[in-house]
Parts: structure tokens; sequence; C-alpha cells
């Protein structure tokens, strides 16, 4: 028998429990932060007393010095223990990965996930009673904008050059006149990414979240692509009717469907001669194991609180969760008629793995 995270003392695991209480008021008080408008005073104002936050966010000055105290004492904000009043400052790296939305590194909008989750624990721990569900539109603006956001990066530099050094894929989306699906695109940016990328395609995105439609109608006008996307209000599985398309893609969107194979068959029904789908998901291990790699932990919180009961919302579902093993997608493509799966050469994205959806 091997050893597992089980063998511990009491002792050990309650230290362990202990730093984990840790991260999590850690973490929660970032979301304050972010949402408050906190760190981005510090970053515009430089070093500041908790009367100055306070005056220049429209927030209590009592709250501001306790959320200051704890941010120092956590070791993400810098406290000058030399004035009166304390100042208080932030570093350009922590600066950069809490309030710099361009940077490849920015998690600031990672709590929002599981603040979006945590408001509804009632329903949750009634959906783990009864088999039901929690569906993103229920989860609200937190859950949608967190993921547009982390995501939105990786779009705006990296998915475009990406795509380009897969040559068939660069050559079909580089054709004039080319048709492009974005199944369940959510804040929109990764249509807006490739729209930017290639002017000579026309885009058409499905997704079944009115909220984030709206959204992505916003990013396409901002970004002057508007008159080469379409943002619809359907589910992807009616992808079929709105093609053909030379590519369809699905961005981080397949493990919260709660009828993945019901989509993918309408996809591949929508493709043109030659055409192919592009799945990005997570890139978690390829089978189980316990203990995990810090990305499949992860990846098991989101899909604890959130993707799985948002897939379970909708019965009859697969209940597939974040944590979507390439076996299992392939089994979804195989089921969906897809006759060919291939992990794309795209690598150091993030927490993603690229696949494409084939009919030989």
């Amino acid at each position: 028998m091997t050893a597992s995270s089980n063998d511990v003392s009491a002792d050990e695991f309650s230290e362990r429990l202990f730093a984990s209480a840790l991260a999590t008021a850690e973490t929660m008080s970032v979301y304050l932060g972010e949402k408050l408008g906190w760190y981005a005073a510090l970053v515009d104002r430089g070093p500041l007393t908790s009367d100055e936050l306070a005056e220049h966010t429209g927030t209590d000055a009592r709250y501001a010095r306790e959320w200051l105290e704890m941010q120092a004492a956590f070791g993400i904000l810098h406290a000058d223990l030399d004035t009166r009043p304390v100042r208080f400052a932030i570093t350009a790296g922590v600066a950069e990965v809490l309030t710099d939305p361009s940077s490849l590194a920015f998690l600031g909008p990672l709590p929002q996930m599981f603040a979006a989750s945590f408001a509804h624990l009632p329903e949750l721990l009634d959906a783990y009673r009864t088999g039901g569900g929690v569906s993103w539109e229920r989860l609200g603006a937190d859950a949608r904008e967190s993921q547009a956001a982390m995501n939105r990066p990786w779009f705006d530099r990296r998915l475009a050059p990406s795509l380009a050094a897969v040559d068939h894929l660069h050559g079909r989306l580089s054709r004039p006149g080319t048709r492009v699906a974005d199944i369940g695109f959510g804040g929109g940016h990764s249509t807006v990414a490739l729209a930017t990328a290639y002017p000579g395609a026309t885009f058409v995105g499905l997704e079944v979240d009115a909220e984030s439609v709206q959204m992505a109608r916003r990013a396409a006008v901002d970004a002057g692509v508007a008159d080469r996307v379409e943002f619809l209000l359907v589910d992807g599985a009616e992808a079929t009717a709105r093609g053909p398309f030379d590519i369809a893609f699905a961005f981080e969107c397949l493990h919260d469907m709660p009828r993945p194979v019901e989509v993918l068959s309408a996809a591949r029904a929508s493709l043109a001669p030659g055409g192919s789908m592009v799945v990005m998901d997570e890139a978690v291990s390829d089978e189980f194991s316990g203990p995990a790699s810090d990305l499949d932990k992860i990846m098991y919180g989101f899909s604890l609180f959130v993707c799985l009961p948002d897939a379970m919302s909708s019965p009859p579902s697969a209940a597939t969760g974040t944590v979507m093993r390439p076996s299992t997608l392939t089994s979804y493509a195989h089921a969906a008629g897809f006759t060919r799966v291939d992990v794309l050469p795209i690598e150091d994205f993030g927490f993603f793995r690229f696949y494409e959806l084939m009919t030989d």
C-alpha cells in the first residue's frame, strides 16, 4: 500500500486546515479590495492612510483601516510603520497580478468566482442532497465577470499567435470569406481576438447566457469588429442551423454543458467539407490521482462549487464537471460522430489544452 495524504497525524492535519483557513480569509480579502476599488486607489494614488483610502473610494474609514492592516499582515501590502498615521503601499508585482487586466499574470478576478458560489451555499447544499444544480445565470455577475476577465489577456495576447503557429488552422482562418463559429463565447473576448487577427473572416457566436451576450456585443463594438461578428442568444445545439462553418471553436465551456455530445454533434454537422472543431478546455491530468497536482486541485474547486452545479441545473445532464479528462472529451467527440481527436501543439497557454476534432 502506497503512502497517501491521509498518512498524517492529527496535529499535522490541524495545521494544514488552519493554513487553508488563512488562505480563504486572504482570498476573500482580495475580493473586497477588488470590488471596492481599494487596490486601484493604491495603484493610482500611491501610499495612503486609511482615511485617505476611504475618502478616495467612498468607503468607511474604519473598515478601510481593518482591511489595510489585514493586507499588510498577510504581506500583500507594505505598511510604513515610521509614519503616523501609517501609510500603506502596493508593490509593482502585486499590482500587476491584482489590477492589470492586460497581464498574463492577472488573477485579481479569481476570488470573484468563489464569492459568486459562496453567495449561494444554501442552494448548493440542497443541490448536493437532491442532485439538482445552481445555474450560471443564478451565480450572477461575479462568476460571469471573473471568467471573462481572467481569460481575456490570454485571448488578447496569445490566442491568435498560438493558432497562427498551427499551419492548417492559420491557413483556413486567413482565407477570405471564412465563416467561424464560437460556441459558448462568454464575454466574447475569444471571438473579438480572432476577428481582430483575421479581418477576412466572419464570426457567429452562440451563447445561452443573456448577460454574456450583451457583454460580448459591447466588446465587439469597442474593438471595432461588430460588422463581422454576430453574437446570438441561442444554444450551441443550434449550430447546425447557423452553418456552414469552416471552423468551430468552444473555449472553456464544453465541460459546463449539460449535453455536450448534443452540442458537438450539432457543431460537426455545421462544418463545411474539410472543416474541424477546436476545443480549449482545462489541461488536467490524464487520470485521477490523489494527491493531485495543484492544477487539478483548483479545477476540482471550480467544479464542485461552480461548473458541476451549473451543468446539473439543466437535466438530463452528462454532469461532466471542470475536471474533464482527455479520455472523456475523446469519448464525447466519438459519440458525436467525430472520428479523430488530436491534441494541438499549443503550449504555455495558462490552464488550458487545445484539441482538434475532425471527421476523416
